[in-house]
C-alpha cells in the first residue's frame, strides 16, 4: 500500500484528499487526511460569521464519508521530510510514503500589534470572537485593514449587519483596484451606501489596543480592529527544510511538486505555484484545480504515468456587498479584468453559486463524477 498524507482539511486539502482517494483506489493507494478541527471551515463565508451572521456548519466526518479517506484530528507540530514523518501536537507520529500539503496560510502579522490586538480570519473561532465583539458594541468605530477583496466583503458585510457602528476601510490603494472601471465605479458606490469611510492611500504603522497608527502619527480610535492585509505561509515549512519563497509558500515545479523534495506536494495558498503570467494568488478559485491536479498526478504515479502539468488560468473576481448586493468582475486568464461584469440581484446570485460549490463538488468527487477541466467550466473556479 502507498500511503498518501493529506495535511489540512480546507477546500484544497478536501479536493485533493478524494481526488487521490478515487484516482489510487484500484492501485494500493491509501488516503489519510489530517486536520486540527472536526469542522469543515468555510473561509468564502468567514466575514458572514464575523457580522454575526450563521452559515451552516459542516463536518468533515460527514464530507468526507463513504470516500475511503481516514480522517484524523489533530494539529502538525512538525514535519520531517527526510524521515518521511510528521509529528502532532498530542505526539502521534503518522508515517507517510507521499505528502500533500494544504495547510493554507496565515494572516501576515508583521506589522506591530496585528497579532496582539487585531482580529484576523485564520480559523473559524477568531471570526466567531470577532461576531461576539462587534455584537456587544452599541456604537464606536470598527476600522478594516485591507482593500482587497476580503477587506471589502468585511467592511460591507459589518456595515450593513451593525448600522450603529462606523465602519472605517484602509487600504494603500484604491479598493477592488484588481477591478475594472465600471466595476470599482459600482463598488465604490456600494460602500458609500452603506456607510463605509474609505481612506485609501494610507500606510498602517502599528495596531494598539484601542486603535489604529497611521503613517505620519495619526491616530484613529477603534473598537475592533480587523486585519485583511496579506498572507503568509506557516513556518512550519521552511523549518521542514522544505524550499519556500519570500512568503513561506512552497516552491513546486510544473507538477506542483516541491522542489527541493520530491515526496511532498503542495497546493492551495501554501504552494507557489507559477504560470506563464506569474505565481497564482491565494483563492479557492485556483485551490480547488490544485486540489485535483495534485490528486491526478498521484494517481498517475501510482500507474506508471507520466503526469500533466497544472494549468489554470482565472475567471472572475466574485465580491459580495452584503447580503442583497454583489459585483462580479469576470478577467482574463491572467485575472486583468474583462469589459464584463455582473451586479445586483444577478451578481448576488451568481456570489453564491460560487460560495455554495464546494460541497456538491465533494459530493460528486466521490462518485468520479469531477474531470478537472470540466469543473472548472462548470462550476466558473478557473
Amino acid at each position: 500500500m502507498t500511503h498518501i498524507l493529506v495535511l489540512g482539511a480546507g477546500y484544497t486539502g478536501v479536493a485533493a484528499a478524494l481526488r487521490a482517494a478515487r484516482g489510487t483506489r484500484r492501485t494500493g493507494g491509501r488516503v489519510t487526511l489530517v486536520n486540527a478541527s472536526p469542522r469543515f471551515t468555510q473561509r468564502l463565508r468567514l466575514h458572514q460569521t464575523a457580522a454575526g451572521q450563521r452559515p451552516a456548519e459542516h463536518l468533515l466526518a460527514d464530507v468526507v464519508a463513504g470516500s475511503g479517506v481516514e480522517l484524523v484530528l489533530g494539529r502538525v507540530a512538525a514535519l520531517d521530510p527526510a524521515a518521511r514523518e510528521v509529528r502532532l501536537d498530542d505526539g502521534r507520529v503518522l508515517g507517510y510514503d507521499k505528502l500533500v500539503y494544504a495547510l493554507g496560510a496565515v494572516t501576515d502579522a508583521s506589522v506591530p500589534g496585528v497579532a496582539e490586538h487585531a482580529y484576523v480570519y485564520d480559523r473559524h473561532d477568531q471570526a466567531v470572537r470577532l461576531a461576539e465583539r462587534l455584537g456587544s458594541l452599541t456604537g464606536g468605530t470598527v476600522v478594516v485593514a485591507g482593500g482587497g477583496l476580503t477587506g471589502v466583503e468585511s467592511a460591507t458585510e459589518i456595515a450593513e449587519s451593525h448600522p450603529r457602528l462606523h465602519v472605517v476601510l484602509l487600504s494603500r490603494g484604491r479598493p477592488g483596484a484588481m477591478m475594472g472601471p465600471a466595476a470599482r465605479t459600482y463598488l465604490d458606490q456600494a460602500l458609500e451606501r452603506l456607510g463605509v469611510e474609505v481612506r485609501a492611500g494610507v500606510q498602517v504603522m502599528k495596531v494598539l489596543p484601542g486603535g489604529i497608527e497611521l503613517a505620519g502619527g495619526e491616530h484613529l480610535d477603534a473598537a475592533a480592529t480587523l486585519w485583511t492585509a496579506g498572507t503568509r505561509g506557516l513556518p512550519l515549512a521552511a523549518a521542514s527544510g522544505l524550499s519556500v519563497d519570500t512568503r513561506g509558500r512552497i516552491v513546486v515545479d510544473a507538477t506542483l511538486r516541491s522542489v527541493s523534495h520530491p515526496d511532498v506536494y503542495a497546493v492551495g495558498d501554501a504552494a507557489a505555484v507559477s504560470q506563464p503570467f506569474g505565481v497564482l494568488h491565494g483563492t479557492c478559485q485556483g485551490g480547488i484545480p490544485m486540489g485535483l491536479h495534485a490528486g491526478d498526478v498521484l494517481a498517475d504515479e501510482l500507474r506508471g504515468r507520466t503526469p500533466r502539468p497544472f494549468r489554470f488560468g482565472y475567471f472572475h473576481q466574485p465580491l459580495s456587498l452584503g447580503r442583497r448586493d454583489a459585483v462580479i468582475q469576470f478577467t482574463r486568464p491572467d485575472d486583468s479584468p474583462r469589459r464584463w461584469y455582473l451586479t445586483g440581484r444577478l451578481a448576488v446570485a451568481y456570489k453564491e453559486a460560487v460560495s455554495s460549490s464546494p460541497f456538491p463538488t465533494f459530493r460528486m468527487l466521490k462518485r468520479g463524477l469531477v474531470p478537472v477541466r470540466a469543473f472548472a467550466l462548470t462550476a466558473g473556479l478557473g
